[in-house]
C-alpha cells in the first residue's frame, strides 16, 4: 500500500511494516500532518535516528499477533544503536562478556537501559539477587550461561525474538531521535499517530475480549494516557529503566518473571 504523498524516504521506511499495519501507519501520519502540517516536512528535511529505513521497523509483528505493547521513551541516540524497535540496541550481538571474570558484554554495559533489563530478567528468574547484581553475581551468571547446556540464550536478537514469540510489540513514545530536540517534545508530536495504533488494536482485539497490556516505561511513555482509548488496555508502568531502581522493581519482576525471556526457546 503505497500513499503518494509521503516522500520516498517514508516510503523506504513502509517497506518494513507488516500489512496489516499499513493502514494504521498511513492514518497515524496524516493525523500528524493534520495537527502540525510543518513537523513531518521538518523531520524529513533533518537528520534523525534510526536511519536507514528503519523508522517503522517496530510494527513488523502482525496486528492480530500483539499480546503486550511495550512503550519506551525514543530511539538510541546512536547510529549504529538505533534500530527502530524499543531498547533493542543494534550495536550488540552477544549478551555475556567473554572475559573471565566479567557479566554482561561491554557493548551491554554500554546500553545503560539494557543492561538494567536484563539484570532484571534475572532477578524475576531467581538467577540474580535483587541486592547484588554486579561484579563476582554478574560473572558467576555470565559463566553458567555460556555453557553448552546452560539453556540461555547468548544474544540480543535472541532476546528480540523471545520477545515477539509472546506477542510484544516494541514501540516508543517518539519513533525519532533528535539531537536538536528535547525527547519529550517529539514524542508530543507523535501522540496522533500512537492513536491510530492504539485505535487499530482496540478495534482488532477488543470483540474478543482480550486486548494487549500496555508496559508503559518511564514519564515520556506515560504520555500514551493523553489518548483517549488508552484506558480500555489493562496497563503496567515503572520507571524508566536507565534508573537502577528498575532492576528491582517488584511489578516487573511479576510480570516478566513466568515468561523466562532468558531462556532459549
Amino acid at each position: 500500500m503505497k500513499n503518494p504523498d509521503f516522500p520516498p524516504i517514508v516510503q523506504q521506511a513502509l517497506t518494513l511494516v507488516h500489512p496489516s499495519w499499513l493502514p494504521a501507519v498511513h492514518a497515524g501520519l496524516a493525523a500528524m500532518q493534520a495537527m502540525d502540517p510543518a513537523y513531518l516536512p521538518s523531520l524529513i528535511d533533518g537528520e534523525f535516528l534510526p536511519n536507514g529505513g528503519r523508522l517503522f521497523a517496530a510494527f513488523s509483528l502482525p496486528v492480530a499477533g500483539v499480546r503486550h505493547v511495550l512503550i519506551g521513551e525514543g530511539p538510541y541516540p546512536r547510529e549504529e544503536s538505533a534500530t527502530g524497535v524499543c531498547f533493542m540496541d543494534g550495536a550488540v550481538r552477544e549478551l555475556w562478556s567473554q572475559e573471565p571474570d566479567g557479566g554482561l558484554s561491554k557493548k551491554v554495559n554500554r546500553a545503560t537501559s539494557l543492561r538494567n533489563f536484563i539484570k532484571m530478567l534475572l532477578v524475576a528468574d531467581g538467577k540474580l539477587a535483587v541486592e547484588n547484581t554486579a561484579g563476582t553475581a554478574m560473572a558467576e551468571i555470565s559463566a553458567q550461561a555460556r555453557q553448552p547446556d546452560s539453556g540461555m540464550i547468548q544474544t540480543l536478537p535472541e532476546l528480540q525474538d523471545n520477545l515477539h514469540r509472546r506477542g510484544f510489540l516494541l514501540l516508543n513514545a517518539s519513533l525519532v531521535f533528535r539531537a536538536s530536540v528535547a525527547p519529550a517534545k517529539d514524542a508530543k508530536a507523535w501522540i496522533p499517530f500512537l492513536r491510530r495504533i492504539l485505535d487499530t488494536l482496540y478495534e482488532q482485539h477488543q470483540a474478543a475480549g482480550s486486548l494487549p497490556q500496555l508496559v508503559l516505561w518511564g514519564k515520556i511513555a506515560e504520555q500514551v494516557k493523553q489518548v483517549e482509548v488508552s484506558g480500555q488496555f489493562p496497563h503496567i508502568a515503572a520507571e524508566h529503566p536507565y534508573n537502577l531502581s528498575f532492576i528491582g522493581n517488584q511489578g516487573m519482576h511479576a510480570f516478566f518473571g513466568p515468561m523466562h525471556l532468558l531462556d532459549q526457546s
